[in-house]
């Protein structure tokens, strides 16, 4: 009798085994499809400018494009930006604090723009940089980083980099 207790409790712990194999595997035929998400920056504006603290403000305009078949989400771009060659610091846009059907949906084909706060900060190192994007004259920015692509059984981590 309990042998037979035994071969039960090992035949459901070997089909629960199976159940998380399948849909582990089930899960990663998504990550093709997430991986085939664009990003591209396509905007940089100042919004406010304080010239005490050597600060400023920019909206970083990323648009994202989803050329394949799967739904997907956003969670996180984290980004280092630069302009004209010059690194300005690192930056994030975010929902992790969004639930999922919250987030903007990439459904296929679609395209959408995020926008990113970032704080620029005015350094010995940037000066020359700081004052051009302050006075709104023309800069190539770029950025280079990791986006999180997500559906509702996996995600994928993608790097990028792209310029204006």
């Amino acid at each position: 009798m309990i042998s037979q207790g035994r071969g039960i409790l090992y035949a459901a712990i070997a089909g629960l085994l199976a159940l998380l194999g399948g849909i582990t595997w089930y899960a990663s035929l998504d990550n093709p499809q997430l991986d085939m998400a664009k990003i591209q920056i396509t905007d940089v504006k100042v919004t406010s400018v304080n010239s005490i603290d050597g600060r400023a403000n920019l909206e970083v305009n990323f648009l994202i494009k989803n050329p394949s078949e799967k739904t997907f989400t956003i969670l996180n771009i984290d980004y280092e930006l630069s302009a004209n060659g010059t690194p300005l610091g690192k930056g994030q846009y975010t929902t992790e604090d969004v639930p999922l059907p919250g987030r903007a949906a990439f459904y296929p084909n679609a395209e959408i723009e995020l926008p990113s706060n970032f704080q620029l900060m005015k350094t010995s190192v940037n000066s020359d940089v700081y004052n051009t994007i302050v006075n709104e004259e023309p800069v190539t920015f770029s950025a280079k980083g990791v986006m999180v692509v997500e559906s509702a059984w996996s995600l994928v981590e993608k790097k990028f980099e792209t310029s204006q």
